[in-house]
């Protein structure tokens, strides 16, 4: 495992796998594989198993209490962008797995449906053996991966969502397989389950988003900068009910993509972007 990525690169520089790798049926599964992303993306399939999937389970408590009531508190619709992100996440990451499997690694178990506490979801693999989650992530998210971070921020619950499939499959040790799509590094992590009591986690959940008590918010506004303005910080930027939590917010068109002011105390000299839905 400890060559995983050397052998992926080595691959790519050389163009060369080893003998043993069955090149032309890794081409066909990977051709098929793309095809079902394509299709379940553009014909989505109604899912009415509830709000709770191992995939969201560690999404802060408020976020999963407001997707409990959702016609009550409306979420933000997806944009067309957005939309596109995630499509090509999902074909990143499947042919991340192809290149494992032609660089000489085995790959099992892909989409193996597991099930916690009545909780369901579907594991990306095991690489030699070991539970990974495959992530394409920008290069702030990469850095995480890289530099063992993840474990104290992770505002998209992606170690309890890999913990709970670790639980259900009855292991200690999984990993990350990071790929930063905005210039091609890949990195592991390794993540150690012994002490993740996800069980615990689910039946808080449970209990959580039936109580009519909204939780507490998700995170603190941060500052921006040297403006005196305060923005959302990263995990509610990308929540779909923020507005639910700050009405006031204003919004800002940089060059790096929205900001989100929750406190505007110095006008930012660029456009704002009225009515955001």
């Amino acid at each position: 495992m400890d060559n995983l990525i050397r052998d992926i690169y080595n691959l790519a520089e050389t163009k060369s796998h080893p003998a043993r790798v069955p090149a032309e049926q890794i081409f066909k599964d990977f051709g098929s594989n793309m095809e079902t992303i394509m299709r379940e993306w553009l014909y989505p399939k109604d899912y009415s198993g509830g709000t709770l999937r191992m995939s969201n389970i560690g999404q802060p408590d408020r976020k999963l209490w407001y997707k409990h009531r959702r016609k009550e508190f409306k979420g933000e619709s997806l944009k067309a962008n957005t939309l596109i992100k995630f499509l090509y996440g999902h074909l990143i990451e499947e042919m991340i797995l192809a290149l494992v499997k032609l660089s000489g690694h085995d790959v099992t178990d892909e989409q193996k449906r597991v099930e916690l506490e009545g909780i369901k979801g579907s594991m990306d693999c095991k690489i030699d053996g070991i539970l990974c989650d495959v992530k394409s992530t920008s290069t702030y998210g990469f850095k995480k991966f890289k530099e063992g971070r993840l474990e104290y921020d992770d505002p998209f619950g992606y170690i309890d969502q890999l913990s709970g499939y670790g639980q259900a499959e009855g292991v200690d040790e999984a990993m990350f397989l990071a790929m930063d799509k905005q210039n091609g590094h890949l990195t592991t992590t390794k993540i150690d389950l012994i002490d993740k009591d996800v069980v615990k986690r689910i039946r808080h959940v449970k209990e959580m988003i039936e109580i009519d008590t909204i939780p507490e918010p998700c995170y603190d506004i941060v500052a921006d900068g040297k403006s005196g303005n305060m923005k959302l910080p990263i995990g509610c930027s990308y929540c779909e009910f923020k507005k639910h939590c700050y009405p006031n917010m204003r919004v800002f068109a940089y060059s790096t993509g929205p900001r989100f002011l929750a406190v505007v105390n110095k006008e930012p000299n660029v456009m704002e972007i009225k009515n955001y839905e």
